[in-house]
């Protein structure tokens, strides 16, 4: 196999990472996962890595030298290339893990809260407590909203696309029942500790999408785990022209236009960016996804 046939069997689907994440991201996280592998360190190693190096960057961005910025930005790169190593090194190693998993998620929050944070010390002396609020409706709110739902959609569309094989579409319902099993006993407390919060974040993405949820319902109610292929087909095509729109609101553009801003010198374009513009694209993601599960559900009602 060629490097890139390699690097593109790690990929979850062409459908959900084109051109931009094989060549810029993914590849670049290939080849340090080889380079771990061959010292054989462990992949929650290099998550934690990735988690110190992306949070330095806050500090390099706080900065109004564009030489500190320019080092901010390579870390926060750098960063990225060893959040997507830790995975591909998981799976080259088979060392999966629930403390992976948990780091992983974590990953991206911490680089972002100190991302916010280098911004806010930076702007205080001229804007006061008003960058404080706008950051943190951006960072939390708006930021938080935007990734949860575009790992949703990405994750309905591999389940319909593939099935469990390539997919985490989790459901609050399942979450919650794992959650209440378990006790706060020695060798379960762990996982029960990451299901607390993680049930949250699926009730938060269900929260968003509530005309996917009915239809979900009816259709496990009918068809159970047997869907047909036709039906999954045809999801996959309505969902399909909405994947470029996911990446949109993940980590790449929203990156481009962070050095972006700091490279011009003018940082509050970033929180201003996460409101004015990814919102709306939000907004009307979140529309169309849930205008054809209703259509969906009409048909399926129409078919019984």
């Amino acid at each position: 196999m060629s490097l890139k046939e390699k690097v593109q069997a790690t990929m979850k689907s062409e459908d959900t990472e084109g051109p931009f994440e094989l060549y810029v991201t993914r590849t670049p996280g290939y080849l340090w996962a080889l380079f771990f592998k061959a010292l054989h360190i462990h992949p929650i190693a290099v998550t934690l890595i990735s988690i110190v190096i992306g949070a330095a960057s806050g500090y390099f961005f706080y900065s109004t030298d564009i030489r500190m910025n320019l080092i901010g930005m390579a870390l926060l790169v750098w960063a990225n290339w060893y959040d997507c190593a830790d995975g591909q090194l998981a799976r080259m190693t088979n060392q999966r893990t629930l403390v992976g998993r948990l780091l992983d998620g974590l990953a991206g929050d911490i680089w972002f809260f100190c991302i916010y944070l280098g911004i806010v010390l930076r702007l205080q002396p001229q804007l006061g407590i008003w960058i404080w609020l706008l950051c943190a409706y951006a960072g939390f709110i708006c930021h938080g909203r935007q990734a949860a739902l575009a790992d949703y959609y990405k994750n309905i569309h591999l389940w319909f696309a593939f099935g469990n094989e390539k997919s985490e579409f989790d459901t609050y319902a399942q979450e919650n029942a794992r959650y209440n099993e378990l006790g706060w006993r020695r060798g379960e407390w762990f996982e029960k500790l990451y299901l607390f919060f993680y049930r949250s974040y699926t009730k938060g993405q269900e929260d968003q999408t509530p005309r996917f949820q009915e239809f979900h319902k009816q259709l496990i109610a009918t068809y159970g785990n047997n869907i047909p292929s036709d039906l999954r087909k045809d999801f996959r095509q309505k969902s399909l022209p909405l994947m470029p729109l996911t990446n949109i609101l993940t980590f790449d553009l929203r990156v481009g236009v962070l050095f972006l801003s700091l490279l011009v010198g003018y940082p509050i374009i970033f929180p201003l960016f996460e409101i004015i513009v990814l919102e709306p694209v939000r907004f009307y993601t979140r529309r169309r996804h849930e205008g054809f599960c209703v259509e969906f559900q009409k048909n399926l009602t129409n078919h019984e």
